[in-house]
């Protein structure tokens, strides 16, 4: 009799231990922290003169929110000449930089007279991307 009450003991045991490790599975008690992300933009002027700023208000807007994540913009220029600005900061091209908020502004200030294309690819620390480009064209129009 004692030892069919160890047995017991032990079947329960065992039993026990089965559904204490599936219920601790890993795969299923998965965090979810990557979080896919789109950028956003009020439109913007199509035509500058050389020496004329435009400004270019973005929101970022998150499919969830992970506190630990991080945003950044890259730009390139790929015809024309310009600077591009973000929180009084001229930006270089291909270089990193954070984002501090979900939303901000980015000023782009035409330096030619010639069209102009800058492609900016915002990402986050969990390798997803954003990309975004923008085209001016030369505003020669002569005020009287």
């Amino acid at each position: 009799m004692k030892r069919d009450f160890l047995v017991y003991v032990a079947f329960v045991f065992f039993v026990f231990g089965l559904f204490v490790t599936g219920a601790c599975n890993d795969s299923e008690l998965e965090i979810k922290n990557d979080y896919e992300f789109t950028v956003t933009h009020l439109p913007v002027p199509k035509r500058l003169k050389k020496g004329e700023t435009a400004e270019i208000r973005f929101e970022l807007v998150r499919s969830g929110k992970y506190d630990k994540a991080k945003y950044f913009v890259r730009y390139f220029q790929t015809d024309g000449k310009g600077a591009l600005t973000l929180h009084g900061k001229t930006l270089y091209p291909n270089d990193g930089y954070e984002l501090k908020k979900d939303e901000f502004c980015m000023y782009y200030t035409s330096e030619c007279e010639d069209q102009q294309n800058i492609d900016l690819t915002f990402y986050d620390n969990m390798k997803n991307t954003c990309e975004l480009s923008f085209s001016f064209s030369n505003d020669s129009k002569t005020e009287k």
